[in-house]
């Protein structure tokens, strides 16, 4: 059974930065193209990055393009979100999800994990 375990969420002041991390249980990283999506209250879950199974590529939606970084540990299977500068428009529970290509479409990813809350207030 393939799961998906998202962590390093929390509180930070504007400015600040915080470090996601996705464990991939049960599943080859190699083979997954993994996104990050967020959905903040009352708003419809968005795609935020995603990086591809060769790494080739790293996508970014605009609002966080410049601010935040997609890498992976494949000895790890951990994909990771480093979110800098971070903005209160970021607030959002950040979920992360598996595919076999990188894509905004929610509908094309087979597994997500729980999610991991970002809050950024002062």
């Amino acid at each position: 059974q393939v799961q998906l375990v998202e962590s390093g969420g929390g509180l930070v002041q504007p400015g600040g930065s915080l470090r996601l991390s996705c464990v991939i249980l049960g599943a080859n990283l190699d083979n997954s193209a993994i996104g990050w999506f967020r959905q903040a209250p009352n708003k419809e879950r968005e795609g935020v990055s995603c990086m591809t199974s060769s790494d080739a590529y790293k996508y970014y939606t605009d609002s966080v393009r410049g601010r935040f970084t997609i890498s992976r540990d494949n000895a790890k299977n951990t994909v990771y979100l480093q979110m800098n500068s971070l903005k209160p428009e970021d607030t959002a529970v950040y979920y992360c999800g598996t595919s076999w290509e990188c894509t905004w479409s929610q509908g094309e990813y087979d597994y997500w994990g729980q999610g991991t809350q970002v809050t950024v207030s002062s």
